[in-house]
This record gives structure tokens, sequence and C-alpha cells, in this order.
């Protein structure tokens, strides 16, 4: 049976089970983690490290609260004043409070009462680290425009006294703590008082003059406010600093600073009404003078007169009209400053006085059925009772106005002022160090599957298989013995099935080596190529020829990379010497320490080995290893680098071509072929893939994988043999 088509049958049929490279394994991807676990342990490492200066790092920050009630249905006071409370009173829903409590209007006060322009923050990284920083309170600080951007320093002295110094680092002032300090700078004046010191000597500050309208937006941005619940008038309001004093009376100044200007904003309109009430009353009390007045005079002229109950009732409603009418007519006055004439309320108040005009006018018009005398009286005392209703009203109104102004009632009050944090709100240390820890764990996930991903070549024998129509005989698992990772030039090491017998590369290798006695018959020779450095024919080659010594063959390896042979032999002749016939064979070859095993170095040469392997110099030498050993395994350069292979390829009964997992692409390989195929077509050849790694589904045919990952085989046991 041909070795290239003994698996062309099974490749249809295994073709359709073969997954897709693209598909994502998760015992897959957790194999590559493991395969990788001492990168992750250094990450997870590295994150633990990170997580603890991050967290220490981070300033705490302290966060107080403050709670306030709004009266979102009115003022209670408003409601007492009856019809004039009305024009008082405005509901003020809790969303314009929230946009109140974050305005200019309110916070630029904050800032001026805590002195939020003026700042001092603490230098040292240590000192940051060790939560070591002092603290420095500045009541006042102005620092000339000229140099306002640069960084000036402050620099405690001794408990109860500081120095600063210039941005050029000279020393300008040094006093103590508590008084006003100045100094001339720059055609201007430094001045800084400093409230309180809490820090050692030789602790160092930044001190800094922010604007007002900065201060106002940073102090925004820490300002958390909130209604709690859907239309309760409660409003939250929580505020963060780094010292937990500060915070509570950065917020109880907000607090207290809205709850005056509500309470200023709700008695604005009354000091307006009481304004100009107070500025009519004189006119009205005159009008009232010169009315009893009229009346006196009128009947000390005529005497007494006799006045029915009709005309009495008449004058009382008369009188009550008159009184209405005026107090609609204050009202529309007050009306009118508010809105304007069309506006619902304005005309709702004129349309009330027409009516009651309407009625008056009436009234006035039957009066002149009376006699002249009574009609007199009567106008005199109509007159007297209108203006002394609207000066008895007026004087009611300036007098309730007068309770609200000076009982200053709001719709606002404070439930709960803010106190004092003992536990800092931030950092979540716990929190801090475990997203680190995660981060820098995942992080590291993400750049082995890139790198993975960045590995293009083929992984899957059957796909190779397919595409060459050439049998992939095995996969050697990557595999942990010394001898690998290191060339031993001066000094010959057991091949791999010998120092190692039941590690899982040995053991496909022992499967490698009983392909290649079932796919071929009568070999006598082999070559064993690759096509870039690195794959691993020299190491294949080495434990291939073992295998067949221990067979009972008699075996000759030869090293035929003669640029960079690592074949060891005791011998200082080889190849290049007996090709240049600077030696016989017999006299170059070498025993090893493998039974049946001999080994012909690689040796040297003064002209390219190219010419050397050319013509039939090289057969001829073959041809007597032939008649002197069972077989020859010739391990020849890497394919794509030299022609050496190329030329050695015809001359052989079968070619073993080692390929690293996952360093090929198709398109390579196939190059590569086609190659040789120039060179003599129809040759019996094999692939076979080294430095395979564990993907979740196992190494080799079938997904069943070695003998390692069912516990046929122990390392520890090994080591302690």
């Amino acid at each position: 049976m041909e070795p290239n088509s003994q698996y062309s049958s099974s490749t249809s049929s295994s073709a359709s089970h073969n997954k897709d490279d693209d598909e994502i394994d998760l015992l897959e991807v957790l194999g590559i983690l493991l395969k990788h676990k001492l990168f992750l342990s250094v990450c997870i490492v590295f994150g633990c490290i990170v997580g603890f200066l991050v967290s220490n790092w981070m300033t705490p920050q302290y966060t107080s609260d403050a709670l306030l009630q709004i009266d979102v249905k009115g003022n209670k006071a408003g409601k007492a004043m009856g019809e004039m409370g009305a024009l008082l009173d405005v509901a003020s829903p809790a969303e314009a409070e929230i946009e109140l409590l974050k305005s200019r209007m309110v916070l630029s006060f904050v800032v001026e009462q805590e002195h939020l322009c003026f700042n001092a923050y603490p230098v040292g990284v240590l000192d940051r680290l060790l939560h070591k920083q002092g603290r420095m309170d500045i009541e006042n600080l102005y620092i000339p425009e000229i140099a306002r951007i640069e960084k000036w320093t402050a620099e405690v002295v001794s408990e109860n006294e500081i120095a600063v110094y210039t941005p050029e680092g000279v020393k300008l002032l040094q006093g103590p703590v508590g008084e006003r300090l100045t100094a001339a700078y720059g055609g201007d004046t430094l001045v800084i008082q400093v409230k309180r010191l809490l820090a050692t000597p030789g602790q160092k500050f930044v001190i800094a003059q922010s604007e007002p309208l900065d201060a106002v937006r940073g102090l925004v941005k820490s300002l958390d406010v909130a209604e709690k619940g859907k239309q309760t008038g409660i409003i939250g309001v929580s505020y963060t600093n780094r010292y937990a004093d500060k915070a509570a009376s950065v917020l109880n100044s907000i607090a207290n600073i809205y709850l005056r200007q509500n309470v200023e904003m709700r008695s604005a309109e009354a000091e307006k009404t009481l304004e100009f009430l107070e500025a009519q009353l004189p006119g009205v009390k005159a009008k009232l003078d010169t009315a009893e007045k009229a009346l006196a005079d009128y009947r000390l002229k005529i005497g007494s007169v006799d006045m029915s109950g009709e005309t009495r009732s008449h004058l009382e409603k008369v009188a009550e009209l008159e009184k209405q009418i005026l107090e609609l007519d204050q009202q529309r006055q007050e009306a009118t400053r508010l809105f304007k004439e069309e506006h619902p309320a304005v005309q709702t108040i004129m349309q009330q006085q027409g009516r009651l005009r309407s009625e008056l006018s009436r009234l006035k018009k039957s009066a002149e059925n009376m006699p002249r005398t009574q009609q007199d009286v009567l106008s005199l005392q109509e007159e007297v009772a209108v203006n002394n209703a609207q000066y008895t009203a007026m004087l009611n109104n300036i007098q309730q106005l007068r309770v609200v102004r000076a009982g200053e009632v709001g719709n606002v009050r404070i439930v709960d002022y803010a106190q004092i944090e003992r536990e800092p709100s931030k950092p979540n240390k716990k929190v801090i160090f475990a997203g680190c820890v995660g981060g820098c764990f995942l992080l590291g996930a993400l750049l082995i599957y890139l790198l993975q991903m960045t590995k293009r070549g083929v992984r899957s024998s059957l796909e190779i298989e397919r595409e060459t129509g050439i049998s992939v005989y095995a996969k050697i698992p990557k595999a942990e013995n010394a001898i690998l990772s290191k060339r031993n030039k001066g000094k010959y090491t057991k091949p791999l099935v010998e120092d190692d017998p039941e590690s899982p590369s040995s053991e496909a290798l022992r499967s490698l080596y009983t392909a290649i006695e079932f796919a071929t018959t009568d070999l006598r020779v082999m070559m064993v190529t690759g096509m870039i450095p690195g794959v691993g024919k020299s190491f294949v080659s080495k434990n291939i020829a073992a295998l067949f010594a221990g067979s009972g063959k008699k075996t000759l390896l030869i090293d035929a990379d003669m640029r960079r042979g690592v074949i060891y032999s005791h011998r200082k002749q080889g190849l290049g010497d007996v090709l240049s016939g600077h030696c016989s064979l017999d006299s170059a070859i070498a025993d090893s320490i493998t039974k049946n095993l001999f080994v012909l170095g690689a040796g040297k040469t003064d002209v390219s080995p190219s010419e050397l392997l050319r013509g039939d110099t090289f057969k001829n030498l073959l041809e007597e290893a032939k008649s002197k050993y069972d077989i020859v395994i010739v391990d020849t350069p890497p394919l794509e680098l030299v022609t050496d292979s190329e030329l050695i390829y015809p001359i052989v009964d079968f070619a073993l071509f080692v390929l690293h997992y996952g360093k090929h692409s198709m398109d390579q390989i196939k190059e590569s072929m086609m190659k040789l195929d120039r060179c003599c077509e129809g040759k019996s050849r094999a692939f076979v893939m080294n430095h395979c790694e564990h993907e979740g589904h196992g190494y080799g045919y079938g997904g069943y994988g070695y003998y390692g990952k069912y516990g046929y085989y122990n390392k520890d046991k090994k080591k302690k043999s």
C-alpha cells in the first residue's frame, strides 16, 4: 500500500468531523491558559502589587449628607393670609429647588464662606502611600496675578510656623499660623493666612488660588442632590471631601444659605406689597378724614335727620360693595406687578369688579327716589363708610405683611444637618485590589489569546492530509526533557526514548517509528528534514535512529547539516571530511552509548556543502553505508534555507518532514512539497508534527490524547527514580 495514500480512504470522513479553526473551544482556551500558568501567575502577582499601590495611593474621601424638606403644596403663612396670601404664595416643585441648590446664587456664598478658592495640597509620594500627609487650612490667600498659575510651595517650619517659597524656589516669607502674612512680589503683594496646621516639620504643601467660578463648578461636581422617593418633597444632599469635618461644614453651609435665601425670596413679595400699602395709607387716611368732616359739617348745618330702615339697609349694601370693589382693586394692582393684563388671574379680578360696579350703580340709581336731605346724608355716610373700610382693610394687610416679614417664613426646612463621618466612603480598597488583580489576569489572558491568534500556522493533521495528500504519521507533544532545550555539542546525551521512555513524547516517537515500519518496505536510507530551523528535525532524527537501533538493526545516523551540525560525534572528522576526501568513511564514523547506533558527524569542509553533495560522491557514500548498516538516517539542513535537502531527496528511499505545530501556513507546506516534486516525483514521504500543544481535546488522532492526560505517565515518579 502506498504510504501517501494509506489515509486517503478515511480523509473525507475525518474531514467532515474536523473542527473549524475559528471555533472557540472552552477546553482549548483552558488548556492554553494552563500552559502559560507561569506568565499568568506573574500577572496576578503584578496585579496584587498594583492593587496595593493604587488602593493606598488614592486619598481617603469622606461623604456627609443632609436632608431638606420642601413644601411643594405652598406656604402655610400665605394660606393664613387668605386672598392676600394667595398672591404671595407660589408653590415650587422639588426639581426647581434642586436646581436652586446647585445654582451659583447659593454656591458662590458657600465658596466664599468656606474659603474653597484657597487650596493647599500635601506633597510627598511616601507620605501619601502611608497616609501620613499633613493638613493646612487657608483662611485668606492672594497670589499675585503675574505668577498665579505657577507652583507656590509652603513648608512647615514648626508646629505653628510656615514658610512660603516662590515658583523659583526662593523663600519669600515666614511667619506664625493664624496671622495675616504679606510679602512683596513682582510689583504686587502676596497675602496668606493659615487657619489650621496639622503637619510635621518639613512637610511641604502646594498652595493655589482658584477663581470663584472654577471653585463653584468643582463644588457642583462633588455635590449629589436628589429627591428621596417620588414627589415626597424630601431632598437628600451629599458632599464628598478629603476631610470629614470639611465635608460636614460645607454641606451645612449650603443648607443654611439655601434656607436663608429661600426665606428672603418668600419675604420679597411681602416686602414689596408692604411698601406699596404703606405708601398708599396716608392718602386713604386723608380721604377718610375729609369725608368724616364733610358729614359732620352737614349735620351741624341741617340738624338731626331721621333715617328709615330702608335707607340704613341701602347704605350698608353700598358700603359693602364699595369695600369689595376696593379690595379687588388692590388685588388687581398686586397681580399686575406679577402678570400681564392678559393673564387669566388679572382678567378674573377685572370681571368681578365689573359685576360689583354694575350692582353699585343700580343701588345708587334707586336712591334717587329718597328725599333730598336723606340723599345728601346717605351720600356723605357712604363716602365715610367706604373710606373707613378701605383704611381698616389696609391697616390689617399691613399688619399681616409685617408679621410675614418679621417671622421669616419659607417653604423649606432642614430635617437633618450634616454630621462628621468617622469612616471614609471611598476608596473601597477590597474592590480596587480585586479589580486590579482580576484586570491584570484578564489582560494577561487577553495577551496570551492575541499571541495565540497571531499563530496562523496549521494545527490540524487532518487539514494537512486533506490539502496535500500526504499522511501525518504522528503528533509529538512538546517535551519537557532538559536535553531538548539546550544543545550539548561537547557531550553525547541519551535520546529521549532512552532517557525518559514513559513520557508522552517518547510514546509519540514510538508511534512514528511504528508507522514508518508499516508504511515502508525495504527501507534502507531515510532522510529527516524541516522547512525552517527550530522545528526539531535533529531531535526526531536522533530518537528515530535510537528506536531502529533498539529493534536490533545496525543504524547509522548522518548529520548532513555541514553548516550547523548538532549531532555529537567524538570523532573530529565527519561528513564534510569524507566528501572532501580527507578521510575514509570508516575512520569518520563513531559509535555511541546507544547499542547498534553509529554516528557520522557534520565534519568540516573548505568548500560549499552544496557542491560536495552534487554529483555521485554523496550517492556513493550512501551506497557504501548501505552495505555496512541495516538502515541509514540522514539529518538534512532546513528545506527553505539551502538546496542541500533538494540534492539529497532523490537518492533516499523515504523522506520524513518535520513540521512545527502552528508555525507553518498551508501555502508554505504546499510550496515546499512542490519544490521537492520538481526534483523527484513519486518519492515516499510523510509528515510528523512536533512541539504539539495540549488543546483541551488531547494530542494526536481521534482526540484521545496521550498517556500523560490519563495518569499512565507520572513525572514525579520518574524524577524520584
